[in-house]
Order: C-alpha cells, then structure tokens, then sequence
C-alpha cells in the first residue's frame, strides 16, 4: 500500500467532477479520492480550484463529460489529456502521467485516445470547433485548464468521456442518450482512477548508468538518417534498423521502408543492411539485384562473423552460444551453416555431440545475459577440454556494462524498469538479470505500458533502458514517476563509454 498522503507532504486527494451527475457517476472512487462537484465553466472551477490548492500540494484528478473535436473520437470514447491547452494565450499545462493512465484504462477495456484538450470559457461549435481539430486537440470541456491549479504542484491528471462530436453537436436529437454512454465509462474507469491514486506516494528513483543507445545502435540509426538525408526517400532496410518500435517509427516517418527480405526491394534501390548482421547469402541477393547496399552491421558482430569463418575455415565445429530465432544467430549461422550448432541453455550444451571433440569452437551472440552464456560455455569448456574461445568477449561492451549497472540497481530498490522493446534481446537480458536479483523487474516499450499496480509499494524504483531504446523514453519514465509525487533522482553509475564507431563510405 501507498504511504499516508499526510506523511508525505501532500493533502488529501480529490477528484473534481464539475457536474452533479459526472460526480455520481464516480462515486466509487470514494475510497481513493474525495469526490468532489466544482461547478460547471471557467468561473466556478477556478473558484473550486482555489480553495482546494489553498491546503497545499495534492493529488487531484479532473474527470467528466467533454467534446470531441476530431474524427475517431467518439461518444462513450476517454480522452486523457497529454497537456491541457487554453484558447487565449496561456502557457499549456503539461500532464506527464497521462501516457501510464491512459494505457492502463486501456488495458481495462476502455476505448481511450491520449493527447492534448483544449479548455474555452465559451461552448465551441461550428468553425472554431473546426478549428481546434486541425490544431491537434482532441476534445474541448470549460473547466480541465482552471481545475489545475487545485492540484497546487500535486499530483494531476485529466480523463474526459466524450458526449458531443462535430458531427453531432451538444444540442442535437441523441446527446441524452450519448450522454448516458459517456457516463457509463467513466463508472468503468473509475477502478483504474483509483489505482493512479494509489500510485502516488514520495519515491526514489535511481537510473542505472551506462543505459540507453550504445555505439552501434546509434551508428546504424545514424547511417539511416544520413541516407535519406543524401539520397532521399525511399531508403529501404531489410528487417528493422535495431529492435525498437519508436526508432523503426521516426525513421519510416522520414521516409525508411523496412522490409523483410531484399526481394521486396526495387532494383537498384538503396538498401542499409540491419545492425544485427546477414549472412553471405542476403549479401550475395543484394548483389544479383544490384542493390547500392549500404551496412549498418554493428562492428562487433561482424568481428564473430570473422571468428565462425576462421574456425569453420580450420574444419572445426563452431558451438554458437545463442538465441536460435534471433537475426544476428541466423545471420552468424549463415557464414557457415554446415559447421555450426547453436546452443540455446545449459541442458543442450551437456548432451550435443560433435563430430570431433578435439576440432571444436565456441562462439556467443553479442546480446546475451552474461552470467548466463558463461554458465553455458563453462559446461562446453568442461566437456571439451580443447575447445578454442573468442580471443575477445563476443558479448559486446555495451550489454556487459548495462548488466552490471541494472545489477548493481536492483540490489537497491523495490522495482525495476527497463525500457525498450519486446523484441530487443538486450532489453529482455537486462529484465531478466535484475529479477534474478530478487526485485520484481519489468520490461517496457515506454512509459504507456508501465502498470499502475506495481507502484504503490515501490519506494525506490530503479530505471535502465536496453542499447537499442532511445534516452527520451528514459525521461519521460522519470517524468512520470517524478510526477505521482515528490521525487529524488539519482544515477548510480558503474563506467563511463567513450566507444565511437566510423561510418560506412557510402553515407560519408
């Protein structure tokens, strides 16, 4: 359970309902929240908001009916409000844990769009609503803007159920029964509301350091964003760039087409082969179409290509420790497909058999747990005594350091995030090596996905983020947990990197 709010420097919570019938509506909030009716329009809510922010910092969640002012957004629809905007020329109001609400209410089932409202002293219809639309809004209320100022600091947040759209206005046969739909889902939301109450308590958040992009991760977005930038879209790339939904978004909003294999490429286009590595085979596609490829492999899975070539080539079987479906495994696998066994866990690495135990190698996937893939090669250097090794760790630089530093996290905090995609092998690594710690860990493609049920006794929550996720994610988790109450933050840092790769001539 949360803290007392007293204990915590912030006054009791409120939910602001501006109608009588939107505060029926959430009276099972009760046991989270004061419920409390504010009036309807600017006058009466910045009156409410005045009295209620006289007590201090608290947390205060607005919830009631509003417009739509786009297509999409329909009656009986939640809008959360990403930031608040004013039709005069007030400063926005940002609201950083609108993302983690809205996902949540998603989750419940709800029909739920995140982004900005917009709040007018007047009702606004015909083309001024219009008007509003095509500047971003996603709905309009006369009260969110002027209720922000009871949270006095606090807590905030904004959830509005949808009555009236463009095409059917507030006074038009139906807003009854729209009205009624409306109603209905902020009664269904009201669980979940009160989870974003139980959510917020003083905490400690303590980012991991190193985290976020590593060298080659920034080198093969770099090497997309230079390509387009010299030769224009399409730019097309074979699998994703690196394992990471936002990325793969911002680069094929530029332009970036991502395909799965070269054949879905025209003739002669360009084509940036992916940081995790292909094998001869796709190289050899890419040349028979005459493809002007340009490679983003990260260097240092092409230095264990070399090696599986170099002890395929001296008629040694190659063990590659590794995640068979993974791209860089069958990229690794495709340098010589007939002399390498991939190794997925200890129980495979204890019975596989070769054809000549003195004539044996071993191989890793850069992107491995390392306590894992040691224990791994610990039974294949007890089995084969004359087993050759990587001259180097094949785990990269990258993946160690992120360990340690989410190692060293966990053994001092009641949670753990991670950011960045299911997808991403590092990312999953860097879970599941804090909850072998023993703190509950959890992988997250953003801060949306974060689940409000695993915050009320979390006090201290650590916060990494995998070599492919970018750092903004990273801040908008900070922003979040920073905003559910008082927050220190504070980085435990295990090394530094300095590590730079060189690009490839063709985007020079």
């Amino acid at each position: 359970m949360s803290a007392p709010l007293g204990a915590v420097g912030l006054a009791p919570p409120v939910v602001c309902a501006p109608l009588t019938v939107e505060q029926v509506a959430l009276r099972g909030l009760a046991a989270s929240a004061r419920v409390v009716r504010t009036g309807f329009g600017p006058v009466r809510s910045a009156a409410a908001a005045r009295w209620i922010g006289s007590a201090g910092p608290r947390p205060v969640l607005v919830a009631g009916v509003a417009g739509a002012l786009t297509e999409g957004v329909r009656p009986g629809d939640l809008v959360v409000a990403s930031e608040i905007h004013f039709t005069d020329f007030r400063a926005p109001v940002p609201i950083p844990t609108a993302a983690a609400l809205a996902g949540a209410l998603r989750r419940a089932g709800l029909t739920v769009h995140l982004g900005p409202i917009v709040s007018s002293p007047t009702v606004v219809d015909g083309a001024r609503r219009a008007e509003l639309g095509r500047e971003g809004h996603l709905a309009v209320d006369m009260e969110s803007g002027w209720l922000a100022e009871a949270a006095a600091g606090g807590p905030f947040a904004v959830v509005r159920a949808i009555v009236d759209t463009p095409d059917t206005p507030l006074v038009t046969p139906g807003t009854v029964t729209r009205g009624f739909t409306a109603l209905r889902a902020l009664r269904r939301a009201a669980p979940v509301l009160g989870d974003w109450f139980a959510a917020v308590r003083p905490r400690e958040v303590v980012l991991a350091e190193p985290r976020s992009f590593c060298a080659g991760v920034e080198r093969a977005i770099d090497i997309v964003d230079r390509a387009l930038d010299r030769y224009g879209a399409p730019v097309y790339v074979r699998r994703q760039i690196v394992h990471n939904a936002h990325v793969v978004r911002r680069l094929t909003e530029r332009g970036a087409v991502f395909v799965e294999e070269l054949d879905e490429v025209p003739a002669g286009a360009h084509a940036v082969l992916a940081a995790h590595g292909v094998s001869p085979a796709v190289r050899a596609q890419a040349e028979e179409r005459e493809l002007a490829v340009i490679d983003a492999t990260c260097p240092l899975v092409a230095k264990v290509h070399a090696e599986v070539k170099r002890h395929a080539g001296r008629g040694e079987t190659v063990l590659l420790i590794g995640h068979a479906d993974h791209e860089e495994v069958e990229g690794t696998v495709g340098e010589a497909p007939a002399d390498v066994v991939v190794v997925e866990d200890e129980a495979m690495a204890r019975t596989l058999t070769v054809p000549d135990p003195e004539r044996v190698a071993y191989a890793m996937q850069t992107t491995l747990a390392v306590d894992e893939a040691e224990r791994i090669a610990d039974v294949l250097r007890a089995r084969f005594p004359a087993i050759g090794r990587p001259r180097r760790d094949d785990i990269c630089y990258a993946t160690t350091n992120r360990q340690r530093a989410v190692r060293a996290v966990a053994a001092d905090v009641d949670l753990v995030i991670v950011v960045g995609s299911e997808n991403s092998s590092n990312s999953r690594r860097l879970a599941e090596v804090a909850g072998r710690s023993g703190v509950p860990a959890h992988l997250v493609d953003d801060v949306g996905e974060i689940d409000l049920g695993w915050l009320p006794g979390a006090a201290r929550v650590g916060v990494s983020a995998g070599a492919s996720a970018p750092p903004e994610l990273v801040d908008e988790v900070v922003a979040f947990l920073s905003a559910l109450g008082p927050a220190a933050v504070t980085t435990r840092t295990t090394g530094t990197e300095d590590v730079v790769f060189t690009l490839p001539k063709e985007v020079l």
